[in-house]
């Protein structure tokens, strides 16, 4: 199982190297498919979701030259015959999982039957995930409440046994200091990484480290 779970993407030369070593090959010869799902559970969606693909918000996900980059959104797939879209996924290099809300992202991720297949494509395939799409891995997830889903809808897969907290003293998020993560983390039942944006954990083959270029902490229990 080959993952990459980040802040805010692929934001600098570590990460990208780490990328690259996860797939074994160079980006321009890897396939790509994107799930914007989660973005949409957040204000503005629509429009985050464009500028994500074209590279005009944040750091390089979608627009990182890939030999190839499609869209699977996940709100569709109930709809459509598995044989449509289960193929593309044996075939895609890496799944790049956007941020927005966990909560959102886990129940459609469970609603269309990837979150059943993702453990048998995580032998093919290198998971990439950006905030809420790192978050949904882990034991521990967080929601910004713009759904009609229940609130005791599960906030992540826990295909992890520990906690990503992202955007680490981000400006724009005053609850993300590091104070303030520190004593979110300490009343969780698991360990904790507060990463920043220059910041990723990777796991390959059940073996974590962090990769990074900026400021981060692991929370022990």
């Amino acid at each position: 199982m080959k993952l990459l779970l980040t802040s805010a993407g692929i934001s600098n030369p570590t990460i990208h190297n780490t990328l690259t070593e996860l797939l074994a090959k160079p980006v321009s010869e890897a396939k790509a498919l994107f799930i914007p799902t989660a973005i949409y559970g957040i204000r503005n969606g629509g429009d985050i979701v464009r500028r994500v693909i074209t590279g005009a918000l944040g750091d390089p996900f979608c627009d990182m030259g890939w030999k190839s980059l499609g869209l699977l959104e996940l709100t569709a797939l109930p709809s459509i015959k598995r044989d449509l879209w289960v193929p593309l996924l044996e075939e895609t290099d890496a799944l790049l999982v956007g941020g927005g809300d966990c909560q959102y992202l886990t129940y459609w991720m469970q609603q269309s039957g990837l979150a059943e297949l993702l453990p048998s494509l995580l032998n093919k395939m290198v998971y990439v995930g950006l905030s809420a799409g790192s978050m949904i891995m882990t034991s521990y997830g967080t929601t910004y409440g713009n759904h009609a889903l229940p609130a005791e809808t599960d906030k992540s897969l826990g295909l992890l046994d520990f906690a990503i907290h992202p955007h680490l003293d981000y400006p724009a998020f005053p609850d993300n200091s590091m104070a303030e993560l520190e004593k979110l983390a300490a009343t969780l039942p698991m360990p904790s990484y507060l990463i920043d944006d220059q910041t990723a954990v990777k796991i390959d083959d059940g073996v974590v480290e962090v990769v990074s270029e900026g400021n981060w902490k692991l929370v022990e229990r």
